[in-house]
């Protein structure tokens, strides 16, 4: 129980010591966490920043500011020209934070309104200097969308990484190029794929036709074989062999001058031997 009423009078007193440094002018500012606060006591910056808590003091003789150390972004639309002279819109986003301990320095050196003193200039102008060194075309890529980044990347760190504030990307947003070249890119574009496609066609008859030549080719060499295999005497043999298919036939061969035979065709004995029957002779 006594414990609770020393707590309970520990409160009691803190809230009073409020209120009565309230009462006495004196001001407080509370700097939470990924944020950090930036005196002054009589018009002189302290050199070292205030870590996250609460703070007091006299509005008179002192200031704190209270900044933020977090990520943060910046976003920039510009009308930039490309290397043609082409006017495109670009909308750039930029990530970029304080440090804690980078603070002091930026607001000694640049001021609180760092963003409108010193970063935004330079992200214009970073823009400008880095896209104007590409085709339009370079932004109708994501090869080209790339590059641009990272030089608008590199170029920022040279200028403000030293003045304090850390750039950590550039994002290109969005990209809107003239109506007419946009046109005439979907145009080029159309006109490539066809091209493409013809060639493939193209391609793709040549085989046709040298699969259809290498089969005319593969028949040709077959009836070379073929009609080298065939020999005269193997006709003859051939023709023998289809008429000795009929066993009832009596066949004779003679040879003539063009070495074919003739066939002498004659009824077979059994036909005989019956019509002699009819005929009453032995």
């Amino acid at each position: 129980m006594a414990r609770i009423n020393r707590l309970g009078g520990l409160v009691f007193g803190g809230v009073g010591l409020v209120m009565l440094l309230s009462i006495a002018g004196c001001g407080m500012a509370v700097v939470e966490d990924g944020e950090v606060g930036v005196r002054a006591d009589f018009g002189h910056i302290a050199d070292q920043p205030l870590a996250p808590g609460w703070h007091w003091y006299l509005p008179v003789f002192s200031w704190i500011e209270v900044w933020n150390a977090k990520t943060q972004e910046i976003k920039e639309v510009a009308q930039v020209p490309s290397s043609e002279g082409l006017i495109s819109q670009l909308d750039v986003s930029v990530i970029y934070n304080v440090p804690s301990n980078q603070a002091v320095v930026v607001r000694k050196t640049i001021g609180a309104n760092y963003r409108q003193t010193i970063l935004e200039p330079y992200i214009r102008e970073a823009i400008r200097n880095i896209v104007s060194g590409y085709a339009v075309k370079a932004l109708f890529s994501d090869e080209g969308r790339k590059a641009i980044g990272e030089n608008i990347l590199a170029f920022l760190k040279t200028k403000l990484d030293p003045r304090g504030i850390i750039v950590q990307d550039v994002l290109l947003r969005d990209v809107r190029l003239p109506p007419t070249f946009a046109q005439s890119i979907e145009a080029k574009l159309r006109a490539e794929q066809e091209s493409l496609q013809k060639e493939f066609e193209l391609v793709k008859a040549k085989k046709d036709a040298e699969i259809e030549v290498a089969r005319a080719q593969g028949v040709a060499k077959s009836n070379e074989i073929i009609a080298a295999s065939i020999s005269d005497p193997y006709l003859r043999y051939k023709w023998i062999e289809g008429l000795q298919a009929h066993g009832d036939t009596t066949v004779i061969y003679v040879p003539t001058e063009a070495n074919l035979p003739i066939m002498e065709a004659g009824r077979a004995r059994g036909s005989i031997d019956r019509a002699m029957e009819r005929g009453g002779k032995p």
